[in-house]
């Protein structure tokens, strides 16, 4: 009996130290598992604070002006995330509107794709076309980062990525002036409603705004506006279901 007992006492022995050897080798891939994500994590987290500051730093502009237009002047101006300002004048005007601008993921990936397409601060190119438009009004893109600066002016273009980077800020500007307009109907004019959804369904049947998506919180909350007249309510409830199809 003592030698039986003895040779369990070993035996148990031996289990519990193959059992602190299990232990601590699982402590250890445990810490190694998880602190490379911590790692990451951290090394993800400042690579996201250098991309703010340089989102920030940088700069873009477009500016569009012919006198003679009913929206004779505008100018959008936005940081590498998007946010910035959009700015017009109308005939009937006296003073410069302006309006802040917050551009979807999706528009900002467009008209930077295009900005890199140009090349535009490395670059010298004239995007002016041989044949002359002023008529049409000028167009100037601008860009500001890392220390350098350049304008570029031109009536008409052939450049495609100039060209469509321009096309670009046109849906930016006719989405904000629709926001705007639409705004102050229902502040002041709400019988004023109904004109300017039809003519956001005409922007939209022409793919000529930024993201429609942007407008959803907003028809919604049009559609429920019980101080607009009914036939802009309705109106409002038809756009919503061409949107979220």
């Amino acid at each position: 009996m003592k030698r039986s007992n003895g040779m369990q006492t070993a035996l148990a022995t031996l289990v519990l130290l193959a059992a602190n050897v299990c232990t601590q080798a699982q402590g250890e891939q445990a810490t190694k598992a998880n602190g490379r994500p911590a790692e990451i994590k951290q090394a993800t987290a400042s690579l996201g604070e250098g991309n703010s500051a340089t989102e920030s730093a940088v700069r873009y502009t477009y500016e569009f002006a012919q006198p003679e237009f009913y929206v004779r002047h505008i100018v959008v101006e936005h940081d590498g995330a998007g946010r910035g300002k959009v700015s017009f004048e109308r005939k009937a005007d006296r003073e410069t509107l302006t309006d802040p601008l917050e551009l979807s993921p999706t528009a900002l990936g467009r008209i930077t794709a295009l900005w890199n397409a140009l090349r535009f601060l490395e670059s010298n190119t004239n995007y002016q076309s041989s044949k002359q438009f002023p008529h049409l009004g000028t167009m100037r893109l601008a860009m500001r980062g890392g220390g350098r600066e350049r304008i570029a002016e031109f009536n008409w273009t052939k450049d495609p990525d100039a060209s469509a980077l321009v096309n670009e800020y046109r849906r930016i500007v006719d989405q904000a002036l629709f926001v705007f307009d639409i705004a102050l109907a229902r502040q002041n004019q709400p019988l004023e409603t109904p004109k300017i959804l039809k003519r956001l369904d005409t922007l939209l049947a022409r793919g000529a705004l930024s993201d429609p998506q942007q407008l959803i919180p907003l028809l919604g909350d049009i559609q429920t506006d019980e101080r607009l007249p009914l036939i802009a309510r309705n109106h409002a409830g038809r756009l919503l279901k061409k949107l979220n199809k």
